[in-house]
């Protein structure tokens, strides 16, 4: 299944994937006019006002006896989807590992594991308030699978010039880093000094007079 998935997402049988591609574009388009339950209905009655006919022409030509019986949709027909007992319980598996990290993560997340992991999740929240408020969940599910069809061939064609830009970010990033920590280290060697002079004991002028004569 994941190899399947993987043909599709690469263009490796362009028609297949672009017949996939907008019709998941198209439907999903759809429903920002109709709602779930008909979009479905109308997709089934489109596909099937191209099966039935097809399939009554075959039926036909068996009455004339042109045909010897074949069915024009038998292929799809003998195709086998189930999965096995094993593929089951793997997938079964899969998902509820997936929900228990997810739980796991949520509650490290929430309860205050790491102040910084939970800073980073607070940014994330409150820029998602904003995203929710230009945009709605079913634009942000067709820009996903607009993704998910385009950045994979996109980085497999361009991968060298992508590499190197990510290179030279991650060089830039490390910069910064360095000269942030060259700077708290620069402040802080200067107050170093100010701390040692202002906890120096201070002598009475009584003994500096005595010490004097």
């Amino acid at each position: 299944m994941a190899s399947k998935l993987m043909d599709l997402v690469y263009w490796r049988s362009a028609s297949r994937t672009g017949a996939v591609f907008t019709g998941s574009v198209l439907c999903l388009a759809s429903l920002f006019q109709l709602s779930a339950v008909t979009v479905l209905s109308h997709v089934c009655l489109g596909v099937m006002c191209v099966t039935f006919p097809l399939r009554l022409y075959y039926k036909l030509l068996e009455l004339l006896r042109c045909n010897p019986g074949l069915r024009p949709f038998q292929s799809y027909l003998d195709y086998d989807g189930s999965l096995t007992d094993e593929e089951t319980a793997m997938l079964v598996e899969e998902l509820v590992l997936l929900l228990a990290f997810a739980v796991t993560e949520l509650k490290r997340l929430l309860f205050i594991d790491n102040v910084m992991d939970s800073l980073k999740f607070v940014l994330l929240l409150y820029l998602l308030t904003y995203v929710g408020v230009l945009t709605a969940g079913l634009t942000l599910v067709i820009t996903a699978v607009i993704a998910l069809f385009s950045f994979p061939l996109l980085y497999k064609k361009q991968q060298v010039r992508i590499r190197r830009m990510v290179r030279a970010c991650k060089t830039f990033q490390k910069k910064i880093k360095s000269w942030c920590l060259g700077l708290r280290h620069a402040v802080g060697s200067a107050r170093a000094p100010a701390a040692a002079t202002k906890s120096a004991p201070n002598v009475p002028a009584s003994k500096q007079k005595v010490k004097a004569k």
